[in-house]
């Protein structure tokens, strides 16, 4: 039995604890923003939150995040108005959206460590997320305008 905080509500999950994060979130607790993309932590389309820090959920192991917060893109912002939610709304982001909600966790953890980071430190940042639509320098733009708020 795992426990963690689950988008801010107490969880308890009932799995073998070296049962993906991922898993747990989309199979058990129904959560399904977070998706499935290589199973080996290289994409970025899993990315979630664990106290803050984007990780990749497919390789994070549910007994790994015990008394942990644990942040989906469900529990990002309660409206859908999280500032890099708007700016990708803003910005037209996505064009298939498989990869989104990795990309925007992934983006939301850089500008809460570095709230208004240079063109250097955003791709660096992003550049374990996979965008196989090659809207990059969409995303680029994106983050740059939910760093400034412009």
């Amino acid at each position: 039995m795992a426990r963690f905080t689950l988008n801010g509500v107490d969880t308890e999950i009932d799995a073998p604890p070296d049962m993906p994060l991922l898993w747990a979130i989309r199979d058990i607790a129904g959560l399904t923003g977070s998706k499935y993309g290589c199973g080996a932590g290289l994409c970025g389309a899993c990315t979630v939150h664990v106290d803050g820090k984007a990780v990749r959920s497919c390789v994070t192991t549910i007994d790994s995040v015990e008394g942990q917060t644990v942040t989906t893109i469900e529990g990002l912002s309660e409206d859908g108005n999280h500032p890099v939610q708007v700016a990708w709304r803003d910005m037209n982001v996505p064009q298939c959206g498989f990869c989104q909600a990795g990309q925007i966790m992934q983006a939301a953890s850089l500008l809460a460590e570095t709230p208004n980071p240079s063109d250097d430190e955003i791709l660096s940042a992003m550049s374990g997320n996979v965008c196989r639509c090659g809207c990059y320098q969409r995303i680029v733009a994106a983050v740059r305008e939910a760093s400034t708020g412009a």
